[in-house]
Order: structure tokens, then C-alpha cells, then sequence
């Protein structure tokens, strides 16, 4: 099969939320694990938008790969309007060779009957690899059908047989249409950001990620990375950095936003300014983000906090609202118990990278709730699996917090 037939591939980037299931799945594995290996081992070139260097504008080197690429991928996961656009735009610019594929439990926002979507199962976090080596064979014979015997398969071309698609007519190629002012593709600098993040290098992450955002000025993902590094990075000062996080974060709607990681971010920051200040307008705030966050996704993350939130509030609160907040903890502590139970016995669990923290919460809810016996055991299981001191000193340090709080507890 020839090297110089490309493959462009539609999808989004990093970790999103689909809005219709509030199932929080990392894209970046789907292409990584499936679709790049995939296109790559039959001898095709493989690009994103976020791997395409440009100048300027995005939409200039997207609509031409749209146009001229041998195959379009797309992954409609996660509910993604932009691919469900650029699928459109290829549709109308290409009768065939174009290929839709969605995690499993995607719902279309509209009649897609004439569209064929080719399904796989992700985890979140992950794929599985044999879901993962699944897949990735379906997609290569579907590749190798199409680009050996193609049909038309856009719904446009069907239905108006007679139309002719467009040719590009001027004389020049846009596969070299410049270069950001650095030489490097959105992609190469997010992963220098993540690189940064990863030593703690919060300032460097902070200006990487806020060149990104000069790339693609509107994705949320992006706006969520560069308030984290933000706030992490303390400068000028903690309060100062916080602040400027919560500015950053104004863009991504959180009064209004469904999507858990911007309200988790944003209950982080208030539950931190909280801290520094002890101003209750921020606890109040905190609780409210992690409530809504932990409400729409009935995640282990946000509840967990939420839970140790309203303990805090629970002691500064009087004799009815404290109980009341108590009360509600332990309810949270309840459900955050439940699915992380579900989690550690689903087939998937072995393949998670978030195994630690699934028994960590599991670990810290036990001992919220006062069953001694299952903390205990859970802990012991914690320790095995950490695999950074930093982890474990995280977990000790959240749960003194929380046996000094207990102790003035009014539901003893």
C-alpha cells in the first residue's frame, strides 16, 4: 500500500465529557491505542488537527486535510459537535472513503441511519488492550476495503447522485502552509506542558499551555490545563495565582457548565481559597461545585471531596445545619463507597490507571463512615499498589483531616 496516501483524523483531544451519558472519557488513548497504530501499520500517514503545524488559524489547515486526504476518520465520542461539523463538511466535499467510529455509548444528536458508526468500548481512563487490538484490526480492514474498493458512503453523494465533488484548483499544496513561531505542532506542545507538569514545573506548564490556547483559543480542554498549571504554580502568590485560575476558568461558563472536570477544577480553587483566607462565601462556593460536579457525573472524585467539604462546613455550622451537612456527608461517603466497590470488581479494573486512587477513595470513605475493619483492609491494599510516595502522603494527610473533624462530629 502506497506511503504517500494520508489519513486525517476527526476527533477531539485530551480528556472530555459526554454530556448525554457525563461518562468522562480520554480521547487521546482512543487515537494513540487504536486509530493512529492502526493507519500507520498500513503504511498511511496519520494526523490530527492538533499534530498539523500551521500559522494562524486552525481552520485553514482543517478544511484542506477535510478536502484532499485519502481517508477521514472520524470519532464522534463524546458527543462532539466540531466532529460531527467536519464529518458534515467531508460528506459534502468527498463521496467516499470517509469512516465514522464512536465509543459504544454514544447517542447521535440526530437521524445518522445513513451513516455507518463502527463502535468500541472505552473504560475512561483507558481501553483495554484487547479491546483496544479488537478494534484496531476492524479499523485496518475497513481501511484496506475502502482504499481498494471504494463506495460512496457519503449521505450528500447518495442522495444526489448527479453531484460532482470539488477539485482544488490552483497549482500548490497546503501541506507546508507554515509553521507556529516555534516550529512545533499544538500536540509537541502539549505534551512539553504535560512533561512540565509532571516535575512540578507549574510555571513552565503555564506558559506552554497558555501558548496552546493561542492555537485553539476555544477548547475548554486547554482553558482547563492552563488554569491547573495557574493555580499550581503560586506565583505571585497563592491567593494572586488562584484568582487568576478562577479568571481563567470564566471562559468555560462554570456557572452554567455540565462538565465535572471544570466544575472540579473550580471547587478546587474556592476549597483552596477557603484555605488561605477562611472566608465562608468560598467553603459555600467549594461545596457547591463539587456538589454539582459529583451530581452529573456521580463520580468518586468530586464526591469524595464534596463529602470532606461538608464535614468542614458541618463544624463551623450551627446545631441543625451541622447535622444536617453530616448527614449528607456520609450519605456522599455512601454512594463514593459504591462505585468504587463497582469499579474494583469490573473485568476493566486491572487495566485502569486510576486503580490507586479508586482504592485510596474507597480507603478514605471507609474511614469517613467508621467501619474500622474495611478501612483497614483497604488500606493494606493501598499501599501495595501505590506507586509514588506522593500518593500515600496524600491519602495519610486527607484522612488526620478528617479524624480531627470527626471528633466534634454531632451525629456520634
Amino acid at each position: 500500500m502506497s506511503h504517500n496516501k494520508k489519513c486525517f483524523v476527526i476527533m477531539g483531544y485530551g480528556v472530555k465529557t459526554d454530556y448525554t451519558t457525563a461518562r468522562v472519557l480520554d480521547l487521546d488513548k482512543t487515537y494513540e491505542n487504536i486509530i493512529k497504530p492502526a493507519v500507520e501499520e498500513l503504511g498511511l500517514e496519520c494526523k490530527r488537527a492538533d499534530e498539523i503545524r500551521h500559522s494562524g488559524n486552525i481552520d485553514v489547515p482543517m478544511y484542506w486535510n477535510l478536502l484532499t486526504a485519502d481517508i477521514v476518520i472520524a470519532d464522534l465520542s463524546t458527543y462532539n459537535p466540531n466532529a460531527f461539523y467536519e464529518l458534515g463538511v467531508r460528506h459534502a466535499l468527498r463521496p467516499y472513503t470517509t469512516i465514522a467510529i464512536s465509543e459504544k455509548q454514544l447517542k447521535p444528536p440526530f437521524d445518522l441511519d445513513h451513516t455507518v458508526i463502527r463502535k468500541y468500548e472505552h473504560l475512561g481512563a483507558d481501553i483495554g488492550y484487547s479491546e483496544a487490538m479488537r478494534f484496531r484490526k476492524e479499523l485496518q480492514d475497513v481501511v484496506k476495503e475502502i482504499l481498494d474498493n471504494p463506495q460512496v458512503d457519503s449521505p450528500v453523494y447518495t442522495f444526489l447522485s448527479g453531484l460532482v465533488h470539488p477539485q482544488w484548483t490552483e497549482l500548490q499544496s497546503m501541506d507546508t502552509a507554515g509553521t507556529n513561531d516555534n516550529g512545533k505542532t499544538l500536540s509537541q506542545i502539549l505534551e512539553e506542558a504535560e512533561k512540565a507538569m509532571e516535575v512540578n514545573d507549574f510555571m513552565k506548564a503555564k506558559v506552554l499551555f497558555s501558548y496552546a490556547r493561542t492555537l485553539d483559543v476555544n477548547s475548554i480542554y486547554i482553558i482547563q490545563k492552563q488554569a491547573l498549571a495557574t493555580y499550581k504554580s503560586k506565583q505571585p502568590n497563592h491567593t494572586a495565582a488562584l484568582n487568576e485560575a478562577l479568571q481563567l476558568l470564566e471562559s468555560a461558563s462554570p456557572e452554567y457548565s455540565t462538565d465535572p472536570e471544570t466544575l472540579g477544577l473550580v471547587g478546587a480553587i474556592y476549597k483552596r481559597l477557603w484555605e488561605e483566607a477562611g472566608e465562608k462565601k468560598h467553603l459555600d462556593l467549594s461545596v457547591r461545585y463539587y456538589e454539582r460536579g459529583f451530581y452529573i457525573q456521580n463520580d468518586y472524585y468530586n464526591g469524595i471531596n464534596l463529602a470532606y467539604l461538608l464535614n468542614v462546613r458541618g463544624n463551623l455550622s450551627d446545631q441543625y445545619n451541622s447535622i444536617a451537612d453530616y448527614v449528607v456527608a456520609n450519605r456522599v461517603r455512601s454512594q463514593v463507597m459504591q462505585i468504587c466497590e463497582n469499579l474494583l470488581i469490573t473485568d476493566s479494573f486491572q487495566e485502569r490507571s486510576d486503580q490507586y486512587w479508586i482504592v485510596a477513595t474507597l480507603e478514605e470513605a471507609y474511614f469517613g463512615l467508621g467501619d474500622t475493619l474495611k478501612y483497614s483492609l483497604t488500606r493494606e491494599k493501598a499501599l501495595k499498589i501505590a506507586k509514588a510516595p506522593w500518593e500515600r502522603e496524600t491519602t495519610e494527610s486527607q484522612i488526620k483531616k478528617i479524624e480531627v473533624l470527626l471528633v466534634d462530629s454531632p451525629i456520634k
